[in-house]
């Protein structure tokens, strides 16, 4: 788990660097920042999205996991906890500075940095063969994106260091368990579907949209090629 820990800590100091600077960044300097963040995330998504060698599972498994995830209201329960938070945070006072996009800071940041090819094999690397070294320069990376992110989006970025404590922590004492069941098929699937997920946050990101993608309630999908594989 320690390896989880250093990313948290990665991001935590890497957003509130990132807030020191914002109030010194103009508001459509911040907006730049934020489309280009949106295009990492864009390439991010595609490099693990292409990795997929079942196209077939890729559909399957985002339309079932995302069926599940509006039953279980995934993203209006992060929505929820992040509005929860900031409510704390403020305790009836007005917004300061770093507040105002507060839940979608939380919400792109949270699932930024636990989505994605190097979270889940290196989650399982840790957990399986206690080798940190993925997730050490994962935690780097994460450094470098949550002071930008921190810089656009404000104190969102640092409460979404508990997300990845909790999600990527879940993740490698998964991987202790049940580990050593899994090829590497089925992580590369798990890693495409990640991509597909980021992809639709990236669009977030750039404003693409008219409505929102709730991105969060695709989560599930994320683990549906286990069983995918293992059916078919």
């Amino acid at each position: 788990m320690i390896a989880v820990l250093v990313n948290t800590v990665a991001v935590l100091a890497g957003s509130i660097i990132g807030i020191l600077f914002r109030n010194r960044l103009k508001e459509s300097l911040r907006n730049s920042v934020m489309k280009a963040l949106g295009l990492c995330t864009l390439l991010i998504g595609i490099m693990s999205a292409v990795e997929t060698k079942e196209l077939l599972c890729i559909i399957i498994c985002m339309v079932l996991g995302t069926l599940l995830g509006e039953v279980l209201h995934i993203d209006d329960r992060i929505e929820n906890a992040a509005d929860s938070i900031k409510g704390k945070l403020l305790k009836g006072r007005s917004g300061g500075a770093g507040m105002e996009s507060f839940t979608d800071g939380f919400v792109s940041a949270s699932i930024l940095f636990c989505i994605g090819s190097m979270t889940i094999v290196g989650s399982l690397e840790a957990g399986i063969r206690h080798n940190y070294s993925i997730l050490f320069a994962k935690s780097t990376m994460d450094f470098i994106s949550s002071m930008a992110f921190g810089a656009a989006m404000g104190y969102g970025v640092t409460c979404s260091a508990a997300f990845v404590l909790v999600f990527q922590g879940a993740l490698v004492l998964l991987s202790t368990w049940i580990g050593s069941a899994l090829s590497d098929a089925v992580v590369t699937e798990m890693s495409a579907v990640g991509g597909v997920i980021l992809l639709g946050m990236a669009l977030n990101l750039l404003g693409c949209t008219r409505e929102r993608i709730k991105v969060a309630n695709m989560l599930p999908a994320i683990f549906l090629p286990i069983l995918y594989l293992a059916l078919f």
